[in-house]
């Protein structure tokens, strides 16, 4: 599987590294905009909020909520919106993170995914619900020190990861 991703460190506004051989076999498309968010509780300490997707790229492996971003909208408007729609939780003090561009040639999956985010807002609720069973199996709270086995994760989640991001610093 290859690659080409793209990340804003917190030191800088934007890193590009490319890898042409990746786009070598996908179709001329444009790039979707994707938005991932990175749900923390004070309920869970250290923990993000993951579920495990259905019926989609990356089937079958564990995701952040989010979505596509609508037209109008900015990715912490999305971030939220997705959050909502998928959870059923309200997000308060959510906030711009990370960029990854995510090529997987073997898919024909291009995504500019952005990451955003925030904490629960308690006072509307401190526990997801599966608003949208036909996406997802269900979510749970997953420690970010001991998180889950890489191979069982959605790529852009995954990338994140393994470029040493941490929502907690």
């Amino acid at each position: 599987m290859k690659h080409i991703v793209t990340s804003a460190p917190q030191n800088c506004p934007i890193m590009v590294t490319k890898n042409h051989a990746a786009c070598v076999s996908m179709q001329r498309e444009r790039p979707k905009v994707g938005v991932g968010v990175f749900v923390l509780s004070d309920c869970h300490p250290h923990c993000v909020l993951v579920g495990k997707r259905k019926s989609s790229s990356g089937e079958g492996k564990y995701g952040l909520p989010g979505g596509h971003q609508e037209f109008g909208e900015s990715w912490v408007e999305c971030g939220e919106r997705e959050v909502e729609e998928e959870t059923g939780l309200r997000m308060t003090g959510t906030r711009f993170s990370a960029v990854l561009n995510v090529v997987i040639p073997d898919e024909n999956y291009h995504y500019v995914e952005f990451f955003v985010q925030g904490h629960v807002d308690t006072q509307h609720g401190s526990e997801p619900i599966n608003v949208e069973p036909d996406k997802c199996d269900g979510w749970e709270w997953v420690d970010w020190d001991t998180f889950l086995p890489l191979d069982t994760v959605f790529e852009p989640l995954k990338v994140i990861r393994e470029q040493g991001f941490n929502p907690f610093q």
